[in-house]
């Protein structure tokens, strides 16, 4: 499966900008991107808490946090899950998580970099779809990815649990 990439993913690339899989050292700047406002808002696991779940990570087969550099620095990240299905004739899909652009480095063409290399590994691994969420209130990150020809589809749901507790059941549920 080739996925189409828009003629205005290649507008604006800054040439000096290269995509590739994280690795440990790599993580306190991914934190640090985590940190922006309309993100994490400050708010980021502990060095030595998000090394262990890198590490976790690093134990699924298509499950890798890429990064962006440019000029010797950081500048963009996002997460990338490759899943097997048994429905859809066993094609695999893709979800793309934990996108985030240093602010001194968006408009540059970071995040078209990123999303393309993202959907180049998804088209490598046969994915029939790539999808991603964003929050409602993030309206800048929604045209950005509207401008690279991604298509609000459907609903996304999600109910709030704590790790280690099961999540209350509704009482509409029950019935």
């Amino acid at each position: 499966m080739t996925f189409m990439l828009s003629m205005n993913m290649e507008k604006r690339m800054d040439a000096s900008v290269s995509c590739r899989e994280a690795s440990k050292e790599d993580i306190p700047e991914v934190l640090r991107l985590y940190a922006q406002p309309d993100l994490d808002n400050g708010k980021v696991l502990p060095l030595s808490e998000a090394e262990r779940h890198f590490e976790h990570i690093a134990g699924y087969p298509d499950y890798k946090i890429y990064i962006a550099s440019g000029e010797g620095q950081i500048v963009g990240t996002f997460a990338l899950l490759i899943m097997n299905n048994l429905a859809h004739m066993g094609a695999p899909s893709a979800v793309i998580e934990d996108v985030a652009v240093d602010p001194e480095w968006q408009g540059r063409g970071v995040g078209k970099l990123m999303m393309k290399h993202a959907l180049q590994v998804c088209s490598e691994k046969g994915c029939y779809k790539a999808v991603l969420s964003s929050d409602l209130k993030r309206k800048r990150a929604h045209a950005f990815y509207e401008s690279l020809d991604f298509e609000r589809h459907g609903y996304s749901y999600r109910i709030n649990a704590q790790p280690g507790t099961p999540p209350d059941v509704p009482q509409a549920a029950l019935r």
